[in-house]
């Protein structure tokens, strides 16, 4: 599949087949092949990967300053995007669809490429368009915030005492989450824009693989405790695809829960169950190898033959089965055209908790590139759910910090 990796990548559905297709006429092979092949996906899903090529450039007009690639339902999207190259430069900034065929689309570059680039054809289609804080034009500071597994990255874009935690999806990094940073500023807001175990600036754990959710919000945590030490009064926490199921569980486990005012989801893993069927039904993989690999990793002796550090507590994960869980206000925005993770879970939580979640719903626009395909409605669709939120919440009595170390923070360039 050539669409996105934000919530689980399945490059591997070749060698599923092969392993499938190898059942014979005995019993015990075709349980075997099924065994392998559902232990391989389940080792996909844990484990992070390199980002996928999933686009072609054709060409480029450079006096014209537009580049031309092959069609697919994510470069054919209206609006601003990113596209990730080899070469010089290694990241592109593409505006709008000039024209298209069949089997192509001309966009508008918004990075100038000179007639000295070199530049591979293969690339990497992107909803980031932001690719580095600098490219915000906002004052901001690099830090490290102390985890478990050691000092995690993260960007400060320093505002006011209530602060916004943003948590980048699966297989991203945190520049991901750049395109909220000017929303939360324009509303006096501190952001927050973290990493987090085995995403490749955070440290690796032990295993080097995702917990989907179960193992990350620990670091999460730490960045609200962080938060507290640093003056926040009320917290906010923001999450895109995997990153939506981190924040969630950190909502619900935090020792800091009573700050933690709201919640907003781009994209979201609202249930895990849901979204790897969903993956698997995309990739023609037996839905019996599907549910197995779900499986293999709720075990906990399977799971680490899967290569996962633990199992992975899908039923824990699950907001729907555990909607009566969810305390704080939630702004979900995701669209019904997704292509990655379905809409469904989203919909079915907002009508289940009518009372705290407001669901914004987009068409056309495909994962995580809601802000890409309408910037306006869906900056327009958190401002005011931000400010209904400062209008209607009662005053919050802080509880005092049980932590010993209260020191300031430490800017990363001054860090051991």
């Amino acid at each position: 599949m050539k669409t996105s990796r934000r919530a689980v990548s399945l490059p591997f559905v070749t060698a599923i087949r092969v392993s499938a297709g190898i059942v014979g006429g005995a019993v015990l092979l075709a349980a075997s092949a099924i065994g392998a092949a559902s232990l391989l996906m389940a080792k996909r899903v844990v484990t992070p990967s390199k980002r996928e090529p999933d686009a072609r450039i054709e060409g480029f007009d450079l006096k014209a300053q537009t580049i031309t690639l092959s069609r697919t339902p994510d470069t054919e999207l209206p609006g601003r995007y990113g596209l990730h190259v080899s070469g010089t430069p290694d990241y592109l900034k593409l505006g709008a669809v000039l024209s298209a065929t069949d089997t192509s689309v001309t966009r508008k570059l918004l990075t100038q490429v000179e007639t000295t680039s070199r530049i591979d054809r293969d690339a990497t289609f992107s909803g980031w368009y932001f690719d580095t804080p600098d490219d915000l034009r906002l004052d901001y500071t690099p830090e490290l915030i102390g985890t478990a597994v050691g000092p995690s990255p993260a960007w400060l874009f320093p505002g006011g005492d209530t602060w916004v935690v943003v948590v980048h999806g699966r297989g991203t990094t945190r520049a991901e989450t750049l395109r909220a940073v000017p929303v939360f500023h324009a509303l006096g807001y501190t952001t927050l824009v973290v990493s987090y175990r085995n995403d490749g600036e955070a440290p690796r754990s032990v295993g080097g693989t995702y917990g989907l959710g179960s193992t990350e919000w620990r670091d999460v945590e730490e960045a609200l405790g962080y938060a507290r030490r640093n003056g926040a009064q009320r917290l906010l926490l923001m999450g895109w695809s995997m990153g939506g199921a981190i924040v969630m569980q950190t909502v619900l486990q935090s020792s800091h829960a009573a700050l933690i005012d709201g919640i907003i989801l781009d994209s979201p893993v609202v249930n895990w169950r849901e979204v790897l069927a969903h993956q698997a039904e995309l990739n023609r993989v037996p839905a019996a190898i599907g549910s197995l690999a779900v499986a293999a990793l709720e075990n906990p002796v399977v799971a680490k033959v899967a290569g996962s550090e633990a199992k992975i507590p899908f039923d824990d994960m699950n907001m729907l089965a555990r909607a009566d869980a969810l305390r704080v206000p939630t702004l979900i925005l995701h669209s019904d055209d997704d292509g990655f993770v379905p809409s469904d879970a989203s919909r079915a939580l907002a009508a289940a908790r009518p009372d705290i979640v407001t669901l914004e719903s987009f068409t056309v626009a495909r994962h995580t590139k809601l802000w890409n395909y309408d910037e306006m409605r869906w900056t327009n669709a958190i401002t005011a759910w931000a400010r209904s939120r400062e209008q209607s919440r009662p005053s919050l009595v802080v509880p005092e910090l049980t932590v010993d170390d209260e020191a300031d923070r430490v800017p990363a360039e001054e860090s051991d």
